[in-house]
């Protein structure tokens, strides 16, 4: 395994000896139980885990206490980088994405999506797989997604790209939140997806946002 990004700000527990809650959303099972004894090795006293999107959401909200989670970029039913995002409006601080791709596209979308870390795992590990399905990108142009998107819908997309919430795009370009979610959800139907992380994918790949 190679650490490929950690963020310095809210990164994972360090001292062994602290005591936290992890999750861990993985498929495969053999995966699954080394990185929660892993975890409880690392100090954690509770190991939440699962094997789909749909089971990790339900364990998410299962405690009061909410501090670690471990996530495959590909799950069952769903993207890693969209479960992330979720837990993160869960009240899961600290989470981090296990991936088998060093793409920088790839490694930023799951920033934006909240992921404080990105892992890259080798592809003959069960827990590795991409972040980000390849979704709508494929099917837009630069000068195309530039046309279809105004300028400042192109402004909101660069913020959340740098992991920006929806409260400090507002803040950055003067806007209220609910005017930034407004953006968001046009972006959301011009691009045909709602995923947060995809959309940064789409706009990445497409040089609109850099």
């Amino acid at each position: 395994m190679t650490t490929l990004v950690d963020r310095a700000h809210g990164g994972l527990p360090a001292q062994r000896s602290a005591r936290f809650t992890a999750l861990v959303a993985v498929p495969n099972a053999f995966a699954r139980e080394t990185l929660a004894r892993t975890l409880r090795l690392a100090g954690a006293r509770d190991v939440l885990e699962a094997a789909s999107a749909a089971e990790a959401r339900i364990r998410a909200r299962s405690g009061t206490s909410r501090e670690v989670a471990v996530v495959a970029g590909a799950l069952p039913d769903g993207s890693g980088a969209t479960l992330v995002a979720e837990l993160r409006a869960l009240g899961w601080p600290h989470a981090l994405l296990l991936s088998s791709t060093d793409d920088p596209y790839a490694v930023r979308a799951a920033l934006a999506a909240g992921a404080r870390g990105y892992l890259v795992v080798g592809p003959d590990q069960p827990a590795a797989s991409s972040p980000v399905p390849s979704g709508p990108a494929g099917r837009y142009s630069p000068r195309g997604l530039a046309a279809t998107l105004s300028a400042r819908e192109i402004e909101v997309l660069a913020l959340v790209a740098d992991g920006q919430s929806n409260k400090e795009v507002g803040e950055a370009l003067g806007l209220s939140a609910l005017t930034v979610k407004s953006h968001l959800a046009r972006i959301a139907r011009k691009l045909g997806t709602g995923d947060r992380a995809e959309m940064v994918m789409v706009a990445l790949r497409a040089g609109v946002i850099e």
